[in-house]
């Protein structure tokens, strides 16, 4: 192997699945004797193996100028929906950063909100290095969505798009879907897909459908997220060990449309009159932010275990369920289902986006059909009545350690590294 040295470029540290996603890839890494570096925009926490573009008062004040206005704009021209949008209007160099001019591979995840616009992206070409690309979700090859749910028009150079208010042939969605064909034009980088799910996607689009991708999924932490005995993690949660327990991560109302929330709510209250189901055995927990949420009415007892800000905690929580139960409409690789997985807890799903990627249908877990909250309970009923549950438990671990841990995963990127150094010219 040769000596490599990695620069991570991110807009938050470790704020949202990307983050975390890259801060693992990078621990990944540097546990295989890689230089890895985790590059942000702005840094809210205060880990030590991460740096940032924004030092000094004056960048961390540019900075947050620069992702409110960002945020701001895009909510003004968007109509009321809980699609994310993003304009890319605001931006800033970074092609004379240290740690970005003497990288051998830079290496680009989630970089929204006021970082890298499409003019400083093109930017990045001036250095003359290889840049791989990872895809947290859908922006890249859009005009602007990061979240496309069942809208084509990616396919076709965006406009007439239905999230922003003033929608038409010539709208902001298809400006950004010129000012970003234009800075790839100038740009070569090679995309990383966490799923062939986006993979698929990317060849889709009419920006990147001639690029190629290779489909190497997110890592995770196996020696963190690792399972615990459940009577004993029912005991650290104060839930009765008898009780089949049913988790699931905070959605902010049950209007949420990305989330999924009203299919989750109505899977269990068909659970909940079922013949067979008995109600008083059942617990639903929760865990995620919940203030100033609007809260739904559950049929089940239901516990709220608020932000989990410790990992090791966390891993005791996915442990203490019997099943992790996500309704997601559209997702990429999620985090949650990785991490539920890796602690031996089954999961139940929707079949969509990365996730048929992790979950193997009645192996570790339940495909139920896309947006059919009727299957959601079948799934859930199905792990209820099943006698033989440490079966599916274990391969749930199994499934993890095998395709995602960071062993695996690490020398996927670092064979792609080595093969696109390899291309450079001498």
């Amino acid at each position: 192997m040769i000596d490599l040295k990695v620069v991570h470029l991110n807009t938050y540290d470790g704020n949202g699945g990307a983050g975390r996603a890259c801060l693992r890839l990078s621990d990944a890494l540097k546990a295989s004797g890689i230089d890895s570096k985790v590059l942000v925009y702005y840094k809210f926490g205060q880990n030590p193996k991460i740096n940032t573009f924004s030092k000094s008062p004056f960048q961390k004040a540019k900075a947050i100028y620069n992702i409110l206005s960002e945020r701001y704009f895009a909510k003004w021209l968007s109509k009321s929906v809980k699609t994310p949008f993003s304009l890319q209007w605001l931006g800033r160099s970074v092609i004379n950063h240290p740690d970005v001019k003497n990288a051998d591979i830079i290496h680009l995840h989630w970089v929204n909100h006021g970082f890298l616009n499409p003019k400083f992206l093109a930017q990045l070409d001036e250095l003359e290095k290889p840049i791989v690309w990872t895809f947290h979700d859908s922006n890249a090859f859009t005009g602007g969505c990061h979240v496309r749910y069942g809208c084509e028009n990616f396919h076709q150079q965006c406009g007439n798009c239905p999230i922003l208010k003033i929608s038409g042939k010539n709208d902001i969605s298809h400006k950004t879907w010129v000012r970003k064909q234009k800075a790839y034009t100038e740009l070569n980088f090679h995309i990383v897909a966490p799923s062939k799910w986006m993979a698929a996607s990317v060849k889709f689009s009419s920006l990147l459908g001639t690029r190629k991708a290779t489909v190497i999924p997110n890592t995770i932490e196996t020696k963190i997220f690792k399972p615990y005995v459940k009577s004993e993690a029912k005991k650290i949660l104060k839930i009765n060990p008898d009780k089949f327990v049913l988790m699931s991560g905070f959605m902010p109302s049950k209007n949420d449309k990305h989330k999924g929330t009203p299919y989750l709510i109505e899977a269990l209250e068909i659970l909940s009159r079922r013949a067979g189901i008995q109600k008083e055995s059942i617990e639903l927990v929760i865990f995620g932010n919940k203030e100033n949420a609007e809260m739904p009415e559950f049929p089940f007892k239901t516990t709220f275990l608020g932000t989990i800000n410790k990992d090791e905690h966390l891993a005791k929580c996915y442990s203490a369920a019997d099943a992790f139960i996500t309704p997601s409409l559209e997702d990429n690789l999620p985090n949650t289902v990785m991490e539920s997985l890796s602690c031996a807890t089954p999961v139940i799903a929707f079949t969509t986006g990365g996730i048929p990627d992790m979950v193997k249908h009645m192996q570790n877990g339940y495909l139920a059909e896309y947006q059919n909250a009727e299957d959601l309970a079948n799934g859930i009923e199905w792990l209820y009545h099943r006698p033989n549950k440490e079966e599916i438990q274990k391969a749930a671990r199994l499934s993890i350690l095998t395709d995602f841990s960071e062993e695996v995963i690490a020398a996927e990127h670092i064979h792609l590294y080595e093969t696109l150094i390899d291309l450079q010219p001498k």
